[in-house]
């Protein structure tokens, strides 16, 4: 596979590359050079870390079979932990009011063109009672950063699905918010928290967001979560604007100095009233790549396959499973509000995205050789 040029050395990053390169996440104790491909894939499964140099000679010079070879590792990891076990979210997408200019987001606050909604407390209440009799044990509550959902507001929501449904998980998607917001939301009884930090790059994140914006902020809430006590969820977008091999393996970095209990990556998709409509969506080869190097540096980790993957590829979602992923995410929000909360264009959510279909996604993956369980799926700590 042949990456653009752009995305090997992508000119306004230049500068910031020629610094000294940090390895990752300790001293290199072979000649990068001299391995195979395939002494790197073994080396990283063996021990679990991996090197700048390492990762790079990864994602430019494996071919189909080098990549295959990755991802049969990364499966043999995460069977190791997980078994053939698929667990399964149900996304609630509870609100696409944003306070925030996030130039790739079709929520963007400047779009005026994004049709917006908020479910009332019994909507989404209504939306885990189905989800729960469909099977689902984990809910999660994603939206943009609305300011009408406030502290005691969420909070109320959360301990009501908690009383109604005391077995199940509750993950938040909500974005940055202070400390203290993160801690009341937990003691009602949230578990988990997915922010993903998008780039662990500063000039990257530059590129994406407006100056307001800032990244050592995301950076901060994310810390901030794994003090209180929450499963943590990161990750970033693979093949945005501005992305090259050295602002990915930042991320890697990132990731490794958080350890986080979730990473959730998937294809960036351009949207049609954003600055970067025009832009190219990521690959699903370097996404499931991905996946599989962090399944092998992370091997208890909860990692989804994505519907970004599986808007971009019709088997998105089974090859992702097969790189290493054990999470799926159909969607519980009602059907009325489904094409609203368009963070892309093309965003499935419909079909075996919907959380009506559990059965038939069950069947499909079945036939893979996985087994969706129903279960709140926990991240393994030993």
């Amino acid at each position: 596979m042949q990456f653009p040029a752009s995305f090997i050395n992508n000119k306004a990053l230049a500068g910031y590359f020629e610094r000294d390169k940090k390895i990752l996440p300790e001293h290199e104790k072979k000649d990068s050079v001299k391995m195979g491909i395939r002494d790197i894939i073994d080396e990283l499964a063996a021990e679990g870390s991996i090197t700048r140099r390492q990762v790079t000679r990864l994602l430019k010079e494996c071919g189909a079979k080098d990549r295959e070879y990755l991802a049969s590792k990364a499966r043999e990891v995460r069977e190791k932990w997980y078994g053939k076990d698929v667990y399964i979210r149900g996304l609630i997408e509870f609100t696409s009011y944003c306070r925030n200019d996030c130039y790739y987001c079709g929520l963007r606050c400047s779009n005026e063109k994004a049709e917006r909604y908020r479910l009332s407390e019994r909507d989404t209440l209504g939306c885990c009672r189905e989800g729960y009799a469909l099977g689902f044990r984990t809910f999660v509550l994603q939206g943009g950063e609305d300011p009408f959902f406030g502290r005691d507001a969420l909070s109320r929501l959360i301990s009501s699905i908690k009383k109604n449904h005391p077995d199940c998980a509750v993950t938040l998607s909500f974005g940055e918010h202070p400390k203290e917001a993160y801690k009341e939301w937990f003691d009602a009884g949230a578990d988990r928290y997915l922010l993903r930090h998008e780039t662990a790059n500063e000039i990257h994140y530059r590129f994406l967001h407006p100056e307001w914006q800032k990244l050592q902020d995301r950076k901060k809430c994310l810390w901030n979560l794994k003090e209180i006590g929450y499963q943590v969820g990161s990750g970033f977008m693979v093949g945005s604007p501005g992305q090259n091999i050295n602002s990915l393996i930042d991320d890697l970095e990132f990731l490794e100095g958080l350890q986080p209990e979730m990473v959730g990556i998937g294809p960036f998709i351009p949207h049609r009233d954003t600055p970067f409509a025009g832009e190219d969506h990521g690959r699903s080869e370097l996404t499931l790549m991905l996946l599989s190097i962090i399944r092998l540096m992370f091997p208890r980790v909860l990692l989804p396959a994505t519907t970004a993957l599986a808007t971009i590829s019709e088997d998105g979602r089974e090859r992702g499973l097969l790189a290493g992923a054990n999470v799926v995410m159909p969607n519980l929000s009602p059907v009325s509000v489904r094409g609203k909360y368009s963070l892309y264009d093309n965003k499935i959510c419909t079909g075996e995205e919907a959380a009506e279909a559990l059965s038939s996604l069950k069947k499909r993956l079945k036939g893979i050789g996985f087994n969706v369980v129903v279960a709140r799926g926990d991240f393994k700590r030993n």
